[in-house]
């Protein structure tokens, strides 16, 4: 298998869970294989562990990913990764496919020169946020770090420390309320693609927001989107 093309335009492709369609999501191996690729940038998701730690899972629990009911806030990160996830099969015999550490996905994103898009899980408190924030930049990568959020707290908790730093909401409302309500906070959004029609990119633009939408892996669709000037496209495939 292999990641599907389609005419971009001046679109930016970001990888979903790293290239979730050919690695399993959020690996260092889904992280490796996104970076020798086209990809803009790396999506991942954070979440903390009970020791500290910001161990990248989307689910917060192994059981889809790993077939173990363990959720990350109430283990260690030793704990987390004693665990073998899946591979694209449903296979476990890659010793490889453990969950990553928040400093292995940004080591990996800048070896490969990848803006990360970093999805903040956990209600982190200021205390954590500020921890994350200064692994990242200790690892030198912060001005190609992008926050988002469903969590809208965790983004204001971002812009408290780093008032300038890039951050996206995660959506899928795209109301003139919506952009009203970024706009006044400064912030660009990250919307569930079907929300979006030629006129609400426009909206968005006029109004001066970067737009990131996700996930979009039809060709046709994503053209499309290109088409109408979306900035960004998060993608488990598309390249």
């Amino acid at each position: 298998m292999n990641t599907v093309k389609f005419n971009k335009q001046n679109v930016k492709m970001v990888a979903h869970r790293g290239l979730s369609g050919l690695e399993r999501e959020n690996t260092c191996a889904a992280f490796v294989a996104a970076g020798n690729r086209s990809y803009v940038g790396i999506e991942t998701d954070i979440w903390r562990t009970a020791d500290g730690s910001f161990v990248t899972l989307h689910d917060g629990n192994l059981a889809r990913v790993g077939g173990e009911q363990i959720h990350a806030e109430t283990v260690t990160l030793k704990t987390l990764q004693g665990v073998v996830l899946y591979d694209m099969d449903g296979s476990k015999g890659r010793e490889d496919l453990r969950g990553p550490t928040l400093e292995n996905y940004i080591s990996i994103c800048k070896k490969y020169q990848k803006l990360c898009v970093l999805e903040l899980k956990s209600d982190f408190t200021p205390e954590e946020t500020a921890r994350f924030i200064e692994i990242i930049r200790g690892l030198g990568y912060l001005d190609s770090t992008v926050f988002i959020s469903f969590n809208y707290e965790n983004l204001r908790r971002v812009r408290a420390i780093l008032p300038e730093q890039r951050v996206q909401f995660l959506t899928g409302d795209a109301s003139d309320e919506m952009i009203a309500r970024l706009v006044a906070d400064r912030m660009d959004i990250d919307v569930q693609h079907g929300a979006l029609t030629e006129e609400r990119v426009a909206a968005m633009h006029r109004a001066g927001l970067e737009i990131n939408c996700w996930t979009v892996d039809d060709p046709a669709r994503a053209e499309q989107l290109a088409a109408w000037g979306v900035d960004y496209i998060t993608s488990n495939i598309l390249e």
